[in-house]
């Protein structure tokens, strides 16, 4: 049995769709308060929002280009992204979608996720659907269980479709949230394969914030392009080592579909105005054919 495909008419499940319509509303009626995050209501992303500013409004898109849209039309005054898991790697799309957004990074979030299967009632269960990402952090259980996973938009957008198919033997992984929203049993309770599953998130806005504002550590994100020459990556990394500048993230990853230009998606600690941060960026420019500065932010958590 397969769930259902979203359509442009209808992306969410009926269940979810009333309250993504009531949220919504009450996001555009205070676009200044509205936090846009990917996923039904009852997603990890919508749990985010509110542990990141709990007077935050926050306004469900089905996508992530959809919640980054309506930070760019002026709907919502920030996203939240899920952009990497702790045991799942990044998150599929962002590192494509952040730089072309237009938008800045300007703060960061992590929070422990818990996924719990739910259901309409004890089973036995022929399929669980989730996305693809709390799936991936479940594999081991679910093949332990005998489960055929399945694909969903979202973790609680599964659980709508769970309770609109009324189907016993169809379940969901999704967070607590969902399964109260959507009137489902949490069968079993975090089943995720690792007991440190963390989801790092980033806040997106228009304006990057000034870099001289932020008090105590920042962050620093970009994304480059090094040029043709012998050991150009080498050689443009060298300057975050001779600068005493700590690289905590540089992750590949291919631009188009010819596999003739690498980006690099890259996290450092301290901000521009700093002295070993300017002069590491300088190196890094002079042996880049591009360089994108995606934000300064605040630190949420110590790195090392």
């Amino acid at each position: 049995m397969n769930a259902p495909l979203p359509t442009k008419a209808s992306p969410y499940a009926a269940p979810a769709m009333a309250l993504v319509n009531k949220m919504t509303r009450a996001a555009l009626a205070q676009p200044d308060r509205a936090m846009s995050f990917q996923g039904a209501p009852g997603a990890n992303s919508h749990i985010a929002a509110l542990n990141f500013d709990p007077d935050c409004l926050p306004m469900p898109c089905f996508s992530f280009a959809d919640a980054i849209d309506a930070v760019k039309e002026g709907r919502a005054a920030r996203a939240i992204i899920p952009i990497e898991n702790s045991h799942n790697g990044r998150v599929a799309d962002i590192h494509f979608l952040l730089p072309e957004s237009g938008l800045a990074i300007t703060g960061e979030h992590f929070m422990e996720i818990h996924h719990h299967l739910m259901a309409l009632g004890d089973g036995p269960y022929r399929a669980v659907i989730s996305h693809p990402q709390a799936l991936g952090q479940c594999r081991h259980r679910l093949r332990a269980d005998g489960l055929v996973p399945m694909d969903h938009a979202d973790t609680a957008g599964a659980a709508a479709t769970v309770f609109e198919q009324q189907d016993p033997g169809l379940a969901a992984i999704a967070p607590e949230m969902a399964a109260e929203l959507y009137g489902l049993k949490i069968v079993a309770r975090e089943i995720e394969d690792a007991r440190d599953n963390m989801t790092r998130f980033v806040v997106l806005a228009k304006d990057a914030l000034d870099p001289a504002t932020i008090e105590g550590p920042a962050m620093t994100t970009f994304v480059f392009e090094v040029r043709n020459i012998p050991a150009a990556l080498y050689k443009a990394l060298g300057g975050f080592a001779t600068n005493g500048v700590n690289m905590t993230k540089l992750e590949s990853y291919q631009k188009g579909a010819a596999f003739a230009a690498t980006e690099f998606y890259a996290d450092i600690l301290g901000a521009p105005g700093q002295p070993a941060v300017d002069r590491a960026l300088e190196e890094l420019g002079f042996y880049s054919k591009h360089l994108r500065m995606l934000g300064t932010y605040p630190q949420a958590r110590e790195r090392g």
